[in-house]
């Protein structure tokens, strides 16, 4: 035994200081921190459940890192327009028009996720088939006559590009009160070139075969788009890959611009084919009754952008934390390729069922930094990606970590005495040993375990007495049972309100001298 234990034990101060050692350890121990730092991960392994909103944002699938689905620009996909004859998107297995003027007859395509445009592509395997579409009535290549402007648009990812390959066909005959005279519109592959050839389409013209064909290499397994356009205007017939021109021919009687233009007429209504005879992807397929410098359209700047330059934006469902959770940061895993960006927004609040698109006000935040004065039972995150200025490059979001705070429940009295009056009860409790506690509130009821009380001149339960360890609840019946249990609640906000104490009991009487 130590020096200063026999000194101690013989003043009798050992014990006594032993035992004030003992109430301190179980403070250090029992007393918690005001709050607790928690993670919470959205997207990554657990995938992106939590959105409301997705305006030009796709899931990709497995194109996060470590393999994970990313959010990511949704490729820009065409709309009709009142000039649109055709439109094909290809996003579906079930292949539409989306102008309505044309039905598809066959279509042995298969479906792709590796599009150009939206969300899938068409692929043909080279069997000599493909799509196969008949026109109504309203549509270019459903009747017979003069048909005007014309504009033929598709973007193809072909895996070789063949000599012969057929991207697009149609076939007719011409009736020209004499004979009937073989008609033909084909795209087709001639020496790494794609080549459109018109046979007796154009009447009075010089050549009974047209012949455009690019200047430039067709580079396999790329997407290119391929433009072939007529204006009845002008009589310019011109063929654009990504928006510039490889080829023109004016359809006039000279053979020049300012010529008497020779007019496209059909003969008998056919069926229009793509791909009856190709390798490779084709998607975006659009016809369109305007040439291409009506469109107003500038085709080189905007027409082969994969996404569009406003980008897109999602945002999650209002994510329940605790009351008064406070947001400390967000940490995104993400992959921004120069020139693109993707910009952060939170807000909070305690009823998320008012909520507008503009109410609570949105807070901009930055991935890996504090954020300050965002708090609250709820909160919620929004997110704008932007692509590059060309729209070719698209950054990816795999996973946002959620770091915040929550405030601990105070602990309750540990001693709580209940004593009977005339019509009253008085409580009185030793203050809670949580340094967090900032006020009390008391309940009561006729039931053990059920704080339902009405009666009491100081409230219905729980009954806020403040910061004070003893309080009187008169109006009470005397002849009949009353329980109780005290709670602490946080000084930090009165809404975090802890556990309960030990139940006590006490039955009011008219006999008793009132406390």
């Amino acid at each position: 035994m130590s020096v200063k234990k026999i000194i101690l034990q013989k003043l009798g101060l050992f014990p006594s200081l032993m035992k004030i050692f003992s109430v301190l350890k179980f403070f250090l121990v029992a007393v918690p921190a005001l709050s607790t730092p928690k993670t919470m991960i959205l997207g990554g392994e657990k995938g992106w459940s939590e959105l409301s909103v997705l305006d030009g944002v796709v899931v990709g699938d497995r194109t996060g890192q470590f393999g994970y689905d990313a959010l990511e620009l949704s490729t820009h996909v065409s709309t009709p327009s009142d000039d649109t004859d055709l439109l094909l998107s290809f996003d579906e297995n079930n292949v539409t028009d989306s102008a309505g003027n044309y039905t598809v007859v066959a279509n042995n395509l298969l479906y792709s996720n590796d599009a150009v445009k939206g969300a899938g592509a068409g692929v043909s395997r080279g069997i000599k088939k493909g799509l196969t579409l008949s026109g109504k009535s309203s549509a270019l290549f459903g009747t017979d006559g003069h048909i005007g402007s014309f504009t033929i648009e598709f973007w193809l990812c072909p895996s070789l590009a063949e000599n012969g390959e057929m991207v697009f066909s149609w076939r007719s005959s011409l009736n020209t009160g004499v004979q009937a005279e073989y008609q033909m519109i084909s795209a087709s592959f001639f020496n790494n070139h794609l080549e459109w050839v018109f046979n007796n389409i154009f009447v009075g013209f010089k050549a009974r075969e047209v012949h455009l064909s690019g200047f430039n290499t067709v580079v396999p397994k790329t997407w290119a788009r391929h433009t072939i356009s007529f204006d009845e205007e002008s009589g310019l017939l011109e063929y654009l890959v990504d928006g510039r021109t490889e080829s023109l021919v004016y359809i006039t009687k000279n053979g020049h611009e300012n010529g008497t233009v020779c007019y496209p007429i059909l003969g008998v209504k056919a069926g229009i084919e793509f791909c009856p005879d190709y390798t490779g992807k084709i998607d975006n397929v659009k016809i369109m009754r305007s040439p291409v410098s009506a469109q107003r359209v500038n085709l080189l700047a905007t027409g082969n952008e994969r996404y569009r330059a406003a980008g897109g934006r999602f945002v999650t469902k209002p994510i329940l934390v605790s009351q008064s959770a406070v947001i400390e940061q967000i940490d995104a895993l993400m992959n921004v390729p120069a020139q693109t960006d993707i910009r952060f927004f939170i807000r909070s609040g305690d009823n998320c069922y008012g909520w507008t698109d503009s109410y609570p006000a949105w807070k901009e935040i930055e991935s890996g930094k504090p954020i300050s004065d965002i708090s609250g039972l709820y909160f919620q995150i929004s997110a704008e990606l932007l692509p590059d200025g060309a729209g070719s490059r698209t950054p990816r979001l795999t996973e946002i970590a959620v770091k915040y705070t929550e405030q601990y429940e105070p602990l309750p009295p540990f001693m709580v005495n209940a004593v009977a009056g005339d019509g009253t009860v008085t409580l009185t409790w030793n203050s809670s040993v949580d340094e967090n506690a900032g006020g009390y509130y008391v309940y009561y009821g006729n039931r053990p375990g059920e704080y339902l009380g009405r009666t009491a001149l100081e409230g219905s339960s729980p009954v806020n007495v403040g910061n004070t360890t003893s309080v009187t609840l008169s109006g009470l019946e005397n002849g009949r049972i009353y329980y109780f249990a005290v709670s602490a609640y946080s000084k930090i906000d009165g809404r975090i309100n802890g556990i309960l104490s030990k139940e006590v009991f006490a039955r009011p009487s008219s006999r008793l001298t009132k406390k």
